[in-house]
């Protein structure tokens, strides 16, 4: 399923099938397997997604799955060690498998051992975990992502005869998935015509960090920056603050995750591009996963990657052109009332989107 896309929309056709699959079955399963603990840890807080989509989606999949399961909800706020010590908790509360998304992809493997040897399973979800594979990985296509993004800024900017040169603003060094992403981004951009000027990994994503460099750069790249290739919506915010704070006009920024706030910069044209994930899709995909897990079942995988079997989810690219219908689409999960607000009423109007 890696693949690098040319172009604004990746996967529909399967996406549509993937979506499917997910959301069977869709009663709550009754009996001798509708009990049970499962720990759902995600990495920060930097990313607003995990707080206002994960989590909720994944728990209303397991409760459709399983109707007296019980989920753990933690979140470690980019603090890998803390992370451990609520994986050691759900543990001792009698979990019988963890999701889990990993401040740190290589420190994780400490998780998975000690869990294994208590016979707990554990899911790795949206990040992988290196160096002691987990039971199972379910994730989107995180290179395709970095492909996406930036093969998107780069057609962008040959459409309008940019000139200049590029950065790079990747994600934190400790997330095997921010090394995915660059991977792809690198695809899409070392030979794209454009020079590569400056790249940076920001520390546990930071968009403060983020911020920061980018400023440097301002400095140093005075008038020679065309665009940014941001990894995810918290740096490309980061970013495009930068540039503000320097009273320089913001050249395009990419994202990835489709929050709120970058939907809304895209709306104003403040920001390029973002990444418009299936999370509803991913999160019922590990519920299904994790209760299958609980029943002593094999999920079936669709590749293997990290020595990990996996299933991995196409995202879309979007822009001011699709946003309409790939955020406010049937598989959508922000609403026209929160995004188009008082600010952003006048750029809805003239998007189309009441």
């Amino acid at each position: 399923m890696r693949r690098t896309a040319n172009g604004v929309l990746i996967g529909v056709v399967a996406l549509s099938v993937l979506t499917a699959c997910a959301e069977e079955p869709t009663k709550a399963v009754q009996g001798k397997d509708s009990t049970g603990k499962v720990a759902f840890l995600m990495p920060d807080l930097a990313s607003t997604r995990y707080e206002q989509y994960d989590a909720p989606l994944f728990k209303k999949r397991m409760a459709e799955l399983c109707s007296g399961c019980k989920v753990i909800y933690q979140n470690a706020n980019s603090d890998a060690s803390l992370q451990q010590q609520q994986a050691n908790s759900a543990m001792t509360q009698g979990v019988k498998v963890i999701v889990l998304d990993p401040v740190d992809s290589t420190a994780a493997a400490t998780i998975v051992q000690t869990a294994q040897s208590q016979g707990v399973k554990v899911v790795a979800y949206d990040r992988p975990i290196v160096a002691k594979p987990a039971d199972f990985y379910v994730s989107f296509d995180n290179e395709a992502i970095g492909a996406s993004i930036g093969q998107s800024l780069v057609d962008h900017l040959k459409a309008t005869r940019a000139k200049g040169g590029l950065l790079e603003v990747n994600g934190s060094p400790t997330d095997a998935a921010a090394g995915l992403i660059k991977k792809g981004i690198h695809k899409a951009v070392d030979d794209s015509g454009f020079d590569l000027l400056a790249e940076y990994d920001a520390p546990k994503w930071s968009p403060e960090k983020a911020q920061q460099w980018v400023s440097g750069q301002i400095a140093q790249y005075k008038g020679r920056i065309a665009g940014v290739v941001a990894a995810n919506d918290g740096t490309g915010g980061g970013t495009i603050a930068a540039f503000k704070a320097a009273d320089v006009q913001v050249p395009p920024v990419t994202g990835n995750d489709a929050e709120l706030a970058a939907v809304q910069r895209i709306i104003a044209g403040d920001q390029y591009n973002t990444i418009s994930k299936p999370i509803k899709t991913v999160a019922g995909a590990a519920a299904n996963v994790a209760y299958e897990l609980m029943r002593g079942k094999k999920p079936k995988a669709d590749t293997t990657l990290f020595d990990t079997p996996s299933q991995l989810f196409q995202p879309t690219v979007v822009t001011q052109e699709n946003l309409k219908k790939v955020i406010f689409g049937p598989d959508g999960v922000l609403k026209t009332k929160d995004v188009c607000t008082k600010q952003y009423v006048g750029d809805c109007r003239r998007l189309g989107i009441k």
